[in-house]
């Protein structure tokens, strides 16, 4: 694959990750800084299974990502870009 068809599927990636208002509602939850999947899913009111699924998703698209402390796995934006991205949202 060349380097313009991998950077337009990271792109689409990007794009899949952000177009979805339950993925959307994790990501600004997770704005608020690092959380569990139990916690995210108390902030968001959507179910166990559908914030996991979306959550991976997420993963895959780079969008965030975890840790593991015990039996807990803890979830954050990937980095300030993330963050920059939802702010410039907001404006619109």
């Amino acid at each position: 694959m060349s380097i313009q068809l991998q950077k337009l599927s990271l792109k689409a990636k990007l794009f899949r990750g952000l177009g979805d208002s339950t993925r959307l509602s994790i990501l600004e939850v997770l704005r608020g800084g690092e959380k569990t999947t139990s916690e995210i899913v108390k902030e968001t009111k959507h179910n166990q299974s559908n914030v996991s699924n979306h959550l991976a998703c997420l993963l895959d698209c780079g969008l965030v990502k975890n840790r593991r402390e015990g039996k807990h796995i803890f979830y954050n934006l990937n980095n300030k870009k993330v963050t920059k991205l939802l702010e410039e949202s907001d404006a619109v």
